[in-house]
């Protein structure tokens, strides 16, 4: 029996491909070439599966020019690179790799709110320069964390992992919105409080954007919002570009609306808005809050284990069309 045809679409670990191997047909990008949509709906030809990354769009017109396509499995929680509404008119199965990244990509999220709190990347750069020559009372003096309030926009299982550091590690109040209200034992086990948007905005010192991006949270933090935060508030993405309206940020942070930024995630990245390099009071990373060896792995095994699970017993893991598994399907 022929094995199915699978496109891995970016470099990923040498055993992940291994284990891919035992089940499909893998063509592979080891390169980690940037194919254009032109190359990457060329390279999906005859292709059943596609092992993709978040960064590769899948959308109609590609789906109408792969016939063959049955699966898309990310190695990303986020899956803002699928049209799920266009792949599932098509039949074909979407997947992401949620869980796995949770507490890692916590951790950095709570990483980069020090960072920008307390200017690290401002300071290094200074004595980088070659500019500490003495002591001064007020030399890169930031904001508390301690004891302060932690707001999070998007309070799933990432953002109660940054509330529950912040409540049970740092003792900072924790205020929280979300399209739904926890229930009762999650917020006790988070010490966290259900507010308003406006009064998250107005009340937070240090505000985590944590929610998934879409058509509707399309930049949630713009102009007018960055306007109701403190002059004091920090200001941290590490959700996806596009949720924060980049350049308005860029005029908040130059004309101190807020006191600082630090961003993982752009609109239009790898690319970014080059005025961002031009204030000094951003940290800026590069989509890095996953980004630990063990974690990649275990979202790269994830992806591979949808790929495995779907051809093999018709069961993915994680799903997030699953009616492609009941209804119209194209196996």
């Amino acid at each position: 029996m022929n094995k199915p045809k699978i496109l891995v679409a970016r470099a990923v670990f040498p055993e992940v491909l291994a284990k891919l191997a035992q089940h499909f047909e893998v063509s592979s990008n080891q390169a980690d070439a940037l194919w254009t949509p032109a190359q990457l709906i060329a390279q999906l030809q005859g292709k059943q599966g596609v092992f993709t990354t978040g960064g590769e769009r899948i959308d109609a017109a590609l789906l109408a020019a792969c016939p063959d396509l049955k699966i898309c499995a990310n190695m990303a929680v986020g899956y803002n690179n699928f049209d799920l509404d266009a792949m599932t008119a098509a039949g074909v199965l979407a997947t992401n790799a949620p869980d796995v990244l949770t507490e890692t990509t916590a951790d950095f999220g709570f990483a980069l709110l020090m960072a920008t709190a307390r200017r690290m990347a401002e300071a290094e750069h200074f004595l980088r320069a070659g500019k500490w020559t003495k002591w001064g009372f007020d030399m890169f003096a930031g904001s508390e964390i301690h004891g302060s309030t932690l707001g999070i926009l998007g309070m799933g299982r990432i953002g109660q992992g940054i509330a529950k550091r912040g409540a049970h590690g740092f003792g900072m109040k924790v205020i929280y919105h979300n399209r739904s209200r926890l229930d009762a034992a999650t917020e006790s086990d988070c010490k966290a409080s259900f507010v308003s948007k406006e009064v998250l905005l107005k009340t937070s010192d240090h505000l985590v954007l944590v929610l998934p991006y879409s058509a509707q949270s399309h930049h949630a933090i713009g102009a007018a919002e960055l306007a109701q935060m403190k002059p004091s508030a920090n200001l941290i993405n590490i959700a996806r570009g596009g949720i924060v309206d980049d350049a308005a940020l860029v005029q908040a942070l130059r004309h101190k609306t807020i006191a600082a930024a630090g961003l993982d995630v752009f609109e239009g990245e790898p690319k970014l808005n080059p005025d961002l390099l031009t204030v000094p009071n951003v940290v800026l990373t590069p989509h890095i809050a996953s980004a630990t060896i063990p974690t990649r792995q275990a979202m790269a095994h994830l992806a591979a284990d949808n790929l495995i699970g779907f051809f093999t017993a018709h069961q993915p893991l994680t799903p997030r069309n699953p009616t492609v598994l009941t209804g119209k399907t194209k196996l």
